[in-house]
């Protein structure tokens, strides 16, 4: 029963990653939750083991998400 409710259960999202090295060659491509310590890694739209030891195409980095900026509040006078 058990992995019944597992099959149902909200699982986190994999995105992927690219590691780029000083020159913009993509050296290594990785899936996780968030983004890998240490290095230049961009987020990519997918991963293409044909980008390794290449450039990344123009439509592969995906656009950092850009969060709506916190409300302040007014301060009493």
């Amino acid at each position: 029963m058990i992995a019944l409710w597992s099959l149902f259960a909200p699982r986190r999202q994999l995105h992927c990653f690219a590691l780029l090295d000083d020159a913009g060659i993509c050296r290594e491509l990785r899936q996780s939750n968030e983004a890998p310590a240490g290095g230049h890694w961009v987020q990519v739209d997918g991963i293409c083991l044909s980008w390794l030891d290449r450039p990344l195409p123009p439509g592969a980095l995906v656009a950092p998400v850009v969060g709506q900026p916190e409300r302040r509040r007014a301060l009493a006078a």
